[in-house]
């Protein structure tokens, strides 16, 4: 049974994810989001703590949709799955234009519905050759069954 098969999955660590300048640019560009922090190198150097350019909070958080393929790959059963939301986030330390970011999911429960499972993962984002995470969440994803599941 999926639902069995999810709560016996082994925490899964995905591939990197570089966060170069283009990607934090077509991100600023989509969520109109152009502050200075983002995209002026010079200025983030001379006006931010950071060093440099940070990427969005967000597009990080927004990385766990491509993360979470490689995770589930394989796993059968699943007619389709959706976003069903967090319990929680929280955005533990920045992660500078340039760097690569990883995510390691571990199923933390599964809640069974009629056709569908909540699957709740705790997720940690780590950003390569640091050693606190960028991101810890309790992502939930509603995973719809495929027929006979």
């Amino acid at each position: 049974m999926l639902a069995d098969d999810l709560r016996a999955l082994a925490p899964q660590t995905t591939r990197w994810f570089e966060m170069d300048a283009a990607r934090v640019k077509a991100f600023a560009d989509a969520t109109e989001d152009w502050q200075f922090i983002h995209l002026d190198e010079d200025r983030a150097k001379a006006e931010t703590p950071f060093g440099g350019c940070v990427t969005h909070g967000f597009l990080t958080l927004s990385m766990l949709s491509a993360m979470s393929y490689q995770v589930v790959e394989g796993i059968e059963g699943f007619a389709s799955s959706i976003n069903y939301g967090f319990d929680r986030i929280r955005f533990v330390s920045p992660v500078r234009v340039g760097s690569s970011i990883r995510g390691e999911f571990t199923v933390a429960s599964v809640d069974e519905g009629d056709g569908f499972l909540d699957v709740h993962w705790d997720v940690l984002v780590e950003v390569k050759g640091q050693d606190r995470p960028a991101l810890a969440a309790n992502w939930i994803t509603r995973v719809y069954l495929a027929e006979g599941q």
